[in-house]
């Protein structure tokens, strides 16, 4: 089906930035939604931000003004840049995307997360 790649993880000091970068590949017929999540060690995986097809950005209150998402559709690729980081921001980050396979004689409908990329900020 649709396979997501993430790379970008490191570990950085408070303050610092990286961006991340997401890659799909494999049968992509159309990809309408992306996101980021992000889960800390002990903690549930929860939501940082959402790059609709065509609409506008959304972000966690917590990263809200100092992270910036970007989706460049003609690459399957999605960017999560990350400024100022804070400790509490330290977690494996994954990418999620739905939308449509080629499946046969019709288009299939696909859901797929990457394996994940890893981020420390840390001094």
């Amino acid at each position: 089906q649709v396979q997501l790649v993430e790379s970008g993880g490191d570990l950085v000091q408070p303050g610092g930035s990286l961006r991340l970068t997401c890659v799909a590949s494999g049968s992509i017929f159309k990809i309408h939604d992306m996101a980021w999540y992000r889960q800390a060690p002990g903690k549930e995986r929860e939501l940082v931000a959402t790059i609709p097809d065509g609409g506008s950005t959304k972000y966690a209150d917590s990263v809200n003004g100092r992270f910036t998402t970007s989706r460049d559709i003609a690459k399957n690729t999605a960017f999560l840049r990350m400024n100022n980081l804070k400790p509490e921001d330290t977690g494996v980050y994954y990418c999620h995307a739905e939308g449509r396979f080629y499946s046969g004689t019709y288009p299939g409908d696909f859901v797929s997360w990457g394996q994940g990329t890893q981020v420390v900020v840390s001094s």
